[in-house]
């Protein structure tokens, strides 16, 4: 009675919480207990019921998705013996009920539930919300930063967040497992770049850069870069704690900002959009494809080449004769590493010469790569997969040039079955499926297995104010219901792709949005893709939308928890964006 009334309780919290008066933020937050707790209740009291009553029934009469509702801090990780959910049947689509509140928050206690309360009521607070940085570095002075920290890790960290270490993890990673969800690991530590530590202040060593047609001097410090060397061990500690704590399915993500300088992510950025757009003056006729004689009209146009020069750059533009060049093999030419090579022959120093690295940048630029290739390398031996996120868009060219190039590798056909590297598309930019569209050409061209992690995007206010700064216009669709509709329209077109073609491609669905994941499931089952099929995953951060992964997980669907880790200092911008 006494589990019942407290039941009633937090339903009755949970219903008021719902009425609140900033339901936007509520919504960002999303309802991972703020659903009804009916079915719940009677849960528990079927459990009373089940255990009190040894004459009727056993301990293996109680069903497997109350079995697991243990406090995740008391789960013996080595314990292994307990129901997996991995076996149950799959159900049909038309049978999941993302409503039922037992199989979302089953394996919760009472105290979890308490703590989720609290801390969607502190996210529904507006002036908390637009504060929070300014409040903890209060807080860090007036307490002190062990006081804050602590009081951030027992309430928004502990939901958040899976743990500081591997050690801290694997009673989470256990209960999910327990609950056919798989794990994707994430070292949650941001840099946003563009700040005043990434420059070298006056008396300290830095690396000097001199980029050619006189641009100005660069600075790069060396603290950034033994920063970004530091944080290859630390992806190469998620890389194994991934493959020890979950060895047959789980994910590693990284963000590249951590592995190179952000300013020089925004310099290779600018490489690459301005040879996209000097693809399109070549492409006069906005076919998509420039014919020879084009390219050499253009060519002899805006750069000096004598004929034996230019007779080489299209056979390495167009090694099959086909008499066609598209934007796939110029971008692959002109490389911001080989720019140079080409800039040098500019007849007039416009924004591509403008944009050419200097040869300390392209230096840079490479030990940023080696750094991409040694954690794909070591993902590839423990069996791994990459979720390489997206971020800022005017990083995004930059991280998308490295991915192709990783996935080129390790994702090759005659290399492996499966992939290992995904990128990550966000579906609110306005080019998120031109983008899509030709990278799956590049992977057919190119033969390696296409693999996207699809969001909506993490960063709409960024990008919108900082286009309004810039006087550019906005990258983000202009409304929600279009961002949707690319989002749909996206994951169609990969799902299609897998019928049509068989198994290699992989997507990650990753959203909290109940109607998408509805549409993907039922596309599946109409393609006749299992709902074990290894080409899909659907996934969801961890402390939110519970009712989504943990009834995917217990309908045998491959359902992941995307699992924030590290110091509650280095964590604390990924929870304030939270």
């Amino acid at each position: 009675m006494m589990m019942t009334s407290r039941m009633r309780h937090l339903k009755k919290t949970i219903t008021n919480s719902q009425s609140a008066k900033h339901p936007r933020v509520l919504m960002r937050c999303d309802t991972i207990v703020l659903t009804k707790l009916d079915d719940f209740i009677l849960s528990r009291r079927t459990i009373a019921t089940s255990t009190s009553s040894t004459s009727k029934a056993s301990s293996s009469a109680i069903p497997t998705t109350f079995s697991t509702s243990l406090d995740a801090s008391t789960v013996d990780p080595d314990n292994h013996d307990g129901p997996i959910l991995a076996h149950r049947a799959p159900s049909s689509p038309s049978r999941i009920n993302f409503s039922d509140s037992v199989s979302a928050h089953g394996s919760k206690t009472t105290l979890d539930l308490f703590r989720a309360i609290a801390v969607f009521k502190a996210c529904q607070l507006e002036f908390l919300v637009k504060h929070a940085e300014a409040l903890l570095n209060a807080s860090r002075t007036v307490l002190g930063s062990t006081l804050t920290n602590s009081l951030v890790k027992y309430t928004f960290f502990r939901h958040f967040c899976a743990g500081e270490n591997s050690a801290d993890m694997k009673p989470v990673i256990h209960m999910l497992e327990q609950n056919n969800i798989g794990p994707i690991l994430d070292y949650a530590a941001e840099s946003e770049g563009g700040k005043d530590d990434d420059a070298i202040s006056d008396g300290e060593d830095g690396i000097f850069t001199q980029p050619p047609f006189n641009q100005p001097a660069r600075v790069y410090d060396y603290k950034s870069e033994k920063d970004c060397d530091r944080h290859v061990q630390i992806f190469k500690k998620c890389i194994r704690s991934v493959r020890d704590v979950s060895p047959t399915h789980g994910f590693a993500a990284l963000k590249v900002t951590a592995l190179g300088n952000p300013e020089l992510l925004e310099r290779m950025s600018t490489v690459i959009v301005e040879v996209k757009n000097l693809f399109s003056k070549f492409d006069r006729k906005g076919t998509g494809l420039i014919c020879r004689e084009d390219f050499i009209h253009c060519y002899e146009k805006y750069f000096y080449a004598d004929d034996e020069k230019l007779t080489k750059i299209i056979r390495l533009l167009d090694p099959n004769n086909t008499g066609m060049i598209d934007c796939i093999s110029f971008s692959q030419l002109l490389t911001p590493c080989k720019l140079p090579n080409f800039t040098q022959k500019c007849k007039e120093i416009g924004p591509l010469a403008l944009a050419t690295p200097s040869s300390d940048e392209i230096i840079l630029m490479k030990a940023m790569r080696e750094r991409l290739h040694t954690l794909a390398k070591d993902a590839v031996y423990c069996g791994t997969k990459l979720l390489i996120d997206a971020e800022h868009a005017k990083y995004q060219p930059a991280i998308d040039n490295l991915v192709l190039e990783l996935q080129q590798k390790y994702n090759a056909r005659d290399r492996t079955e499966r992939p290992f590297i995904f990128n990550t598309y966000q579906c609110y930019l306005k080019d998120s499926a031109e983008r899509i569209t030709t990278d799956l050409k590049r992977s057919e061209r190119f033969s390696f297995h296409f693999a996207a992690k699809l969001v909506r995007g993490a960063y709409m206010v960024h990008e919108r104010e900082r286009a309004k700064k810039n006087n550019l216009p906005s990258p983000i669709h202009d409304t929600a219901e279009n961002t949707h509709r690319c989002y749909d329209e996206v994951i169609e077109l990969l799902l299609r792709h897998r019928a049509r073609h068989g198994p290699g491609l992989e997507i990650m669905i990753a959203t909290h949005n109940k109607e998408s994941i509805e549409k993907a499931v039922s596309l599946m089952s109409e393609l006749d893709i299992g709902p074990s099929d290894e080409s899909v995953h659907f996934a969801q951060l961890y402390g939110m939308s519970d009712n989504l992964t943990f009834t995917l997980g217990n309908h045998g669907y491959n359902a992941f928890k995307y699992l924030p880790y590290g110091e509650v200092q280095e964590v604390v911008p990924y929870l304030v964006r939270r």
